[in-house]
Protein backbone atom coordinates (compact mmCIF):
# COMPACT_ATOMS: atom_id res chain seq x y z
CA UNK A 1 0.00 0.00 0.00
CA UNK A 2 1.47 3.33 -1.05
CA UNK A 3 1.63 6.07 1.37
CA UNK A 4 -0.99 8.55 -0.89
CA UNK A 5 -3.37 5.78 -0.81
CA UNK A 6 -2.88 5.58 2.95
CA UNK A 7 -3.57 9.46 3.23
CA UNK A 8 -6.78 9.38 1.22
CA UNK A 9 -8.41 6.88 3.82
CA UNK A 10 -10.46 7.89 6.20
CA UNK A 11 -9.79 7.55 10.50
CA UNK A 12 -12.46 4.75 10.55
CA UNK A 13 -10.34 3.19 7.57
CA UNK A 14 -7.28 3.75 9.11
CA UNK A 15 -8.06 2.13 12.11
CA UNK A 16 -9.15 -0.85 10.71
CA UNK A 17 -6.27 -1.21 8.56
CA UNK A 18 -4.28 -1.36 11.45
CA UNK A 19 -5.84 -3.56 13.37
CA UNK A 20 -6.03 -6.28 9.92
CA UNK A 21 -1.89 -5.75 9.90
CA UNK A 22 -1.90 -6.32 13.43
CA UNK A 23 -3.64 -9.64 13.06
CA UNK A 24 -1.65 -10.57 9.65
CA UNK A 25 1.58 -9.72 11.94
CA UNK A 26 0.10 -12.06 14.98
CA UNK A 27 0.02 -15.06 12.37
CA UNK A 28 3.52 -14.23 11.01
CA UNK A 29 4.70 -14.51 14.37
CA UNK A 30 3.41 -17.82 14.65
CA UNK A 31 4.69 -19.43 11.50
CA UNK A 32 7.89 -18.43 12.38
CA UNK A 33 7.87 -19.79 15.31
CA UNK A 34 6.18 -22.61 14.34
CA UNK A 35 8.85 -22.48 11.95
CA UNK A 36 7.18 -22.78 8.64
CA UNK A 37 7.54 -18.87 7.52
CA UNK A 38 9.78 -18.72 4.72
CA UNK A 39 9.46 -15.00 4.05
CA UNK A 40 10.75 -13.64 7.37
CA UNK A 41 11.02 -10.41 5.52
CA UNK A 42 7.49 -9.87 5.37
CA UNK A 43 7.29 -9.09 9.69
CA UNK A 44 9.48 -6.44 9.00
CA UNK A 45 7.85 -4.74 6.16
CA UNK A 46 4.26 -5.58 8.04
CA UNK A 47 5.64 -3.43 11.28
CA UNK A 48 6.76 -0.45 9.31
CA UNK A 49 3.10 -0.66 7.56
CA UNK A 50 1.50 -0.14 10.88
CA UNK A 51 3.90 2.35 12.42
CA UNK A 52 2.95 4.56 9.33
CA UNK A 53 -0.70 3.83 9.29
CA UNK A 54 -0.22 4.90 12.75
CA UNK A 55 1.64 7.99 12.26
CA UNK A 56 -0.70 9.29 9.23
CA UNK A 57 -3.52 8.38 12.06
CA UNK A 58 -2.65 10.88 14.93
CA UNK A 59 -1.71 13.30 12.10
CA UNK A 60 -5.64 13.52 11.25
CA UNK A 61 -6.29 13.28 14.72
CA UNK A 62 -3.79 16.62 15.65
CA UNK A 63 -5.80 18.28 12.80
CA UNK A 64 -2.94 17.34 9.82
CA UNK A 65 -4.41 16.71 6.51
Amino acid sequence: MKLEEMRKMTTQELSDKIIECKNELFDLRMKQSNGTLLETHKIHELRKTIARLKTILKEKENGGN
